[in-house]
């Protein structure tokens, strides 16, 4: 990270009414990232079909090879999504708003599905401009990605994503086990006991930064 970088974080995480946000080369990247950090091979997510296409070649084609299936779900019927969700989905995915369709799902109904089963909504709010349209967090989404080519950026001049990290979603849950069980590439560190809800990401950061 640098300092650029974590002004523009900050501020979309503020923009968006997160904890704390992750910047990455692409909107692509920020999907892989944020899917691939709580789903492992033989777990899956439920995804609406209403995806812009290079993130439903994605879920159906990369994913796959990873050894995570994505279930689709025809439209945004909450009910639709429920009927798909087992003992190793991770997560419910939709669009803030539908590329190219413009439809706009009911996010509090299927943030109310992916709570009750104990896994996060995860909203692609590049369409909300940077939390100015829409602010997905307040409609019950736990985590937002965003392609930040487009509404953010707003020149068509550069690449890049974000994720955004509501700080409401309880990972300590029993269902996500990378988040709580001793990690081993950061001498056994338990995630959940440093960043558990209540706890200050950015305090965090500013102790354990690197002096250099």
């Amino acid at each position: 990270m640098n300092p650029t970088t974590a002004v523009f974080e900050e501020r979309i995480a503020a923009l968006e009414g997160g904890v704390a946000a992750v910047a990455t080369s692409s909107g692509q990247a920020a999907q892989f990232l944020a899917i691939t950090t709580i789903a492992q091979a033989g777990e899956n997510i439920v995804s609406t079909s209403n995806l812009y296409g290079g993130t439903y070649n994605q879920f159906k084609v990369t994913f796959p090879r990873l050894g995570i299936n994505v279930k689709f779900v025809e439209g945004d019927k909450p009910e639709d999504f429920r009927k798909l969700i087992d003992k190793n989905t991770k997560a419910l995915y939709i669009e803030t708003v539908g590329n190219p369709r413009l439809n706009i799902p009911d996010f509090e109904a299927i943030a109310k599905v992916a709570h009750e089963n104990n896994i996060p909504l995860i909203v692609d709010n590049t369409f909300g401009a940077g939390g100015y349209l829409v602010q997905p967090i307040k409609y019950g989404a736990d985590i937002v990605v965003h392609s930040a080519t487009k509404w953010i950026g707003g020149h068509g001049t550069s690449i890049g994503g974000v994720i955004v990290d509501s700080g409401k979603f309880n990972w300590g849950n029993g269902k996500f086990p990378v988040f709580t069980e001793p990690s081993r590439d950061t001498n056994g560190l338990k995630f959940w006991d440093v960043f558990r809800i209540g706890r200050t990401v950015w305090k965090y950061r500013v102790r354990h930064s690197c002096p250099c």
